[in-house]
Order: structure tokens, then sequence, then C-alpha cells
């Protein structure tokens, strides 16, 4: 045999070795200007002003570099009634027409930022608008934006009808020590992810498949997403809280969400069944740090923090309506939607008023 052949069948050995790279560190990124988003969800700022943005339809995250377009006008955020039906006009339509999909403050500037999509089905166009302190409202111009994207290589396929999967590629995110922590759903037996993504871009993996015991519904579940969390730390350990439908209450170490692995989480709290969390903001007020969760069907709730560490992990079956770490109903916080943290002392929302419309206000923190 010739001596060129074991060496030719090295380097392809090599070769191959080197294309190859398993799901938990498979390059998924690109960058350039214009992002091409077929859609337009959930929202969060990075500490430097980067905008990151879930494009579901498009199983994908940019990371938008504002640029100029977050420059200018009034510090600050202000209210604006039939902010759906102005939206609209903006955009040469009626009300009906758009889907107000999130809302984020801009940790500088603190200018509030509304994704919208305009249109339905497949038709459908996302659009972001900023809002500053005069309640001067601005079009943000996407296609000029410097971009990065980071494509989701297991997401669900989509399908018809209301429970469609694929609007659930991307539940929530947040920005914490360096990382784009991403919530949602894959195409796995485990369907429930959480993502841990380095900013800058880099590279996307499997994700961590995670599960909870719900108290209510007296079971493991693998399958329901994360619909909101927020970064915690507790006794010195950084924990992701996360809020379910029907409402656990979970936190996860995230020392144990590595790529590719399967994590328990310990819940903590249930808050009702027929419900499901929308948002979550965590603040301080008189030297007391809470919790604040926005829910579709049992209103605002304010959930003290200091539980947190020595709660009973819930798991055996909650036959009473709650169980877990207790809360309170904020009375003065109805039809909330949306919600973020404006300042220490006010939060912003978007709510539905009794006539089905929806106002954007910044109200004092409970």
């Amino acid at each position: 045999m010739s001596k060129r052949v074991p060496t030719f069948l090295a380097i392809l050995a090599l070769l191959l070795l080197v294309s190859w790279v398993g799901p938990s560190a498979r390059t998924a990124t690109s960058a350039g200007q214009g992002p091409a988003m077929s859609s337009i969800g959930p929202l969060t700022f990075g500490p430097d002003g980067t905008l990151f943005a879930a494009d579901n339809s498009g199983a994908a995250i940019f990371s938008l570099d504002l640029g100029a377009q977050a420059e200018g006008g009034a510090p600050g955020a202000n209210a604006i009634d039939g902010l759906d039906t102005t939206l609209a006009s903006l955009l040469g339509t009626g009300a009906k027409e758009i889907q107000i999909t999130d809302l984020a403050v801009h940790p500088k500037t603190k200018n509030a930022y509304v994704s919208v999509m305009r249109g339905q089905g497949a038709g459908a166009t996302p659009t972001l608008f900023r809002i500053d302190g005069a309640g001067k409202i601005q079009m943000v111009t996407l296609n000029t934006l410097k971009f990065q994207k980071a494509a989701i290589g297991n997401a669900p396929a989509a399908a018809a009808g209301a429970r469609n999967p694929r609007a659930q590629v991307v539940t929530d995110m947040a920005f914490s020590e360096g990382k784009l922590w991403v919530a949602g759903l894959s195409n796995e037996e485990f369907a429930s992810k959480l993502r841990a993504i380095p900013v800058p871009f880099t590279s996307v993996d499997a994700g961590t498949s995670v599960e909870i015991y719900h108290g209510n519904h007296q079971q493991l579940e693998t399958r329901s997403p994360v619909n909101a969390f927020v970064p915690f730390t507790i006794d010195n350990t950084s924990y992701l809280v996360a809020g379910y439908t029907c409402t656990p209450l979970v936190k996860f170490p995230i020392s144990e969400l590595k790529p590719g692995s399967k994590v328990r989480g310990t819940t903590i709290g249930e808050f009702g069944a027929g419900n499901r969390v929308l948002d979550m903001i965590v603040y301080t007020k008189g030297g007391q740090q809470y919790l604040l969760t926005a829910n579709n069907s049992r209103g605002v709730m304010k959930i003290p923090t200091n539980t947190f560490a020595q709660a009973t992990p819930i798991t055996t079956p909650v036959t009473g309506e709650t169980g877990g770490v207790p809360f309170e109903k904020v009375a003065s916080m109805t039809g909330i939607e949306q919600l973020d943290k404006l300042d220490d002392q006010r939060s912003i929302v978007i709510a539905r008023n009794n006539a089905g419309a929806f106002n954007l206000q910044v109200l004092p923190l409970p």
C-alpha cells in the first residue's frame, strides 16, 4: 500500500472530526445590516442598550443595535390612552388588525419599546415603536439596523390552529451574566427548554430540558413551557425563577442548566388553576424585595422574595386553590398584559380596559 493512503485517510478523518460538532456547540449565528424578521415577539434589553427580539415564525433571536434611533427624545416614557388605536393609525390600519406582542424599557434612556405585528396570518409584518417621556412615538426602521441572528435549530414545526407550538419557540428572555437566557419549546420529547446564548452571539446549543412537578395538576410536566421568568439570586446562588400556566412558581439553579441535560426545577408556589402568568419583574420597596407577576385571569400578584430560600418544595398534590410561598393580590392594577419596571418607584404596563382597548400606563410599584 502506498504511504500516501494512510496519510490521506488521517487527513480525511481529521476533517470529518473538525466539521462535526454536537448539538451542544453547533454554531447557528450570522450578522449584518437590515434583519430579515418574519415576526417579532418577546423583547428584552442588555445593559448596554442592545435590544434582543424573538422571531418565533423564523425560529430565531435577533440582537439589534438601535444606534441613533435610540437617541434624542425625552427621557422616560409617558402614558398613552388607546395605544393600540394610535399605533394602528401610524401603520395605516385599524386596531383589530394589529397585535401588541411585548413591552421593554431601555436601560439607559428609560424609553419604552413596543413590538407589534401588523396584519393577520402569513401576511403579518413585524414593527417596533419607541415611546419617550413626552409621549412621542417613533417607529423604529428595522431594515437599517445592524444585527446578529441566532437560529434555533430544534424548534417545533408550525401547525394550524390556536395551539401552534411554533408560536412558543421563545416565550420569554432575560439578559444575565453575559448570556441571553431564553425560555420556550423545542421539537423534542422533553419539549420545555431553557437556553443560554453567549452575547455577542457565537453559537446556539440544544438547550436544557426542564421538567416540573405541578401540584395543582398532580403530575410531572415536561411539555409545558415557561411563560415568564426572571434571573434571581437566592443565598448567593444564581437562579431562574419561572412562572407557568395554572400557575406554579419554580426555581432553577443556573449552575445545573447545562446543554443537553434534563433538570427538574423546585416548585415553591401554586397560585391557582385556570390562570397563566403573562409577565414578571423584581423590585424593592421599603427595604423588602418583591416579585410582581401579571396574570391573565387572577390579576397582579405581589410575592415577597425573602420566602424563596427556605420555601418547602411542592412534591405532592395541592388540593386547595393555592399553596407554597405567600402572595397578595394588587387590586389597583387591573387588565395588565405586559409589564416592565420603569424606575425604582414606577412600573410601566400595557393594560386592557373594559372596552377591550389597550392603554400604556405608568403606575407606582405597589
